[in-house]
């Protein structure tokens, strides 16, 4: 039924697609062309095969054959599909070769993929989350076909439902599905690599050069540029939630505002009542769906992966034991470190800043705008100055790659460049562990209705964070005048003008240093003052 056909004379390639209808006793099938990837699906209803056969010829003139004849010949679909009953999928690689289930292509060539995939990726990664998920999706979805948009979508979902970064994890998933989990730590590594490297140095360079209490003038004007993009996200977040969205958005953050600015309350009180806050949150949507008149609104939980093929499944090649034993393992993690430094009270540097990320980074829904609060009220003043914790996070806004890089800078301001890698592994490393241990699991989660209407309430409670995120750090990083024109000018070309952030940063920088005291000399007087006359 199927032929092949070579051709030397010509270099044009054809794919041709037949579709066969069986109806009881009666057999036809078309001619049908397609520039798309190929497909070998079948499915099956209940007095009818579609059949859908994919090659590619180069046939030469008298090998042609014509429809007509082709249509008025039999087809034993015994013979010419011997796996129609099991739905086998064949599509065709960026190579161009076709792969049927169990003849995958091999690992190393999906691994040289991924590598000349994302080792780019981490220089242009610019904007933050959501423009990092546009740049992953024209490039895995659109360029190279690695997967449908449906995939794509659910593996998402699975970064917005773990704690940790976003978009980290969404390229380590992506990664994941296409070669394992050796591909998946590749893409990590790629992606990250660049903003590693600068903030590391960067957060050396300040912590030896750089007087805290007097900064050169071409740094004044990062820190409030850096806020006004996190005013950005937080409308960004806030404009896409339902009603009973904003209502926990609201209560989380009042709640974090007011454990950052009451002298009764401990500030280290919200690794606590942080996920506290985001589990209360899921209860409520949880309850919410099962009332007659919701106020929320909910959507139908995806099919899943599986419903045709387990191809990528089997590319994970994680079984759902070792995702739940890996699971433990951060669970372990995390209550040993907790132990030795809050019970047992080891005194150890590195130990203590690796307990403090892993620790943050376990409880971070949301992404890295909403990690900030947490981080300064651990690391300020204890590691470094307010100025040190704005410069670092001005530059971090203005990098390529994920906001989590930031947690480089605060290691190395710290302590050097061994600081910086053990803050690293320790803020980015309970995400990492987690997308490893859920994958396996997603596809049958995301037939369960209860777990999707729970994430609605923690994604929601979570976006409260970076609302109290907004307060807080505006009021620690605008001082005078200067800083709030520098804060509305960065605040305008994100916002209304949508320029890139490594432009708003560099923008608001050069602004601030043109108002600073050591330039022009404007706006210095202080921004905020008390009824009596006294700074604040």
């Amino acid at each position: 039924f199927i032929h092949h056909h070579n051709n030397r004379q010509t270099e044009r390639e054809y794919r041709y697609r037949y579709r066969v209808h069986h109806h009881h006793h009666r057999h036809r099938h078309h001619f049908i062309t397609s520039k798309t990837s190929t497909k070998y699906h079948t499915e099956r209803t209940n007095h009818q095969y579609h059949t859908f056969i994919n090659y590619k010829a180069m046939p030469s003139e008298e090998e042609k054959f014509s429809e007509e004849e082709e249509l008025s010949k039999p087809i034993d679909l015994s013979e010419a599909l011997p796996d129609a009953e099991n739905g086998v999928v064949t599509k065709n690689e960026p190579n161009g070769a076709p792969v049927i289930a169990g003849e995958d292509i091999p690992w190393g060539t999906r691994m040289w993929e991924v590598f000349t995939t994302f080792w780019p990726l981490g220089f242009v990664a610019f904007g933050g989350p959501q423009a990092h998920i546009a740049i992953l999706r024209d490039h895995l979805v659109v360029q190279r076909d690695w997967m449908d948009e449906d995939a794509f979508t659910e593996l998402f979902a699975i970064g917005q439902g773990l704690p940790g970064p976003t978009s980290t994890q969404l390229v380590i998933s992506t990664a994941l599905a296409r070669a394992g989990p050796l591909g998946g730590l590749l893409a990590f590594f790629l992606w990250n690599l660049p903003g590693l490297i600068i903030l590391t140095t960067s957060g050396v360079l300040i912590s030896e050069f750089i007087d805290p209490d007097d900064p050169p003038f071409w740094l004044v004007g990062l820190p409030p540029a850096a806020i006004a993009l996190v005013f950005k996200a937080m409308y960004g977040f806030g404009a896409k939630l339902d009603k009973l969205g904003v209502i926990l958005a609201l209560i989380s953050t009042c709640i974090a505002i007011l454990i950052n600015g009451d002298e009764h309350i401990a500030p280290t009180s919200s690794q606590y009542v942080f996920p506290s806050m985001l589990a209360a949150g899921g209860l409520v949507t949880f309850i919410d769906s099962k009332r007659k008149k919701p106020l929320g609104t909910y959507k139908a939980p995806s099919k899943g992966w599986d419903a045709e093929s387990d191809i990528t499944m089997k590319r994970i090649g994680i079984p759902l034991w070792v995702g739940f034993l890996i699971f433990l393992i951060w669970i372990g993690v995390l209550v040993l470190t907790i132990l030795l430094v809050d019970v047992f009270e080891v005194e150890n540097e590195y130990l203590q800043i690796f307990e403090v990320m892993f620790r943050i980074g376990s409880i971070i829904y949301g992404g890295g705008q909403v990690v900030l609060p947490m981080l300064q009220s651990e690391v300020v003043p204890a590691w470094m100055s307010k100025d040190n914790f704005f410069q670092g996070l001005g530059l971090a806004q203005s990098m390529p790659g994920p906001l989590f890089n930031f947690s480089a800078y605060l290691g190395a301001v710290y302590k050097g460049v061994p600081g910086a890698l053990v803050a690293y592994i320790g803020l980015f490393g309970p995400g990492v562990i987690l997308i490893f241990a859920v994958v396996p699991f997603w596809a049958r989660l995301r037939h369960v209705n209860w777990f999707k209407v729970t994430l609605n309430g923690i994604n929601s409670t979570a976006i409260g964070l970076v609302g109290a995120a907004c307060v807080i750090l505006w009021e620690a990083a605008i001082g005078n005048s200067a800083d709030a024109i520098v804060f509305c000018f960065s605040g305008v070309l994100a916002m209304i003008f949508n320029f890139p952030a490594p432009i708003c940063i560099l923008a608001g920088g050069i602004l601030g240093a043109i108002l600073s005291n050591d330039a022009a000399n404007l706006g210095q007087i202080p921004f905020c003052i008390l009824s009596g006359g006294g700074e604040l």
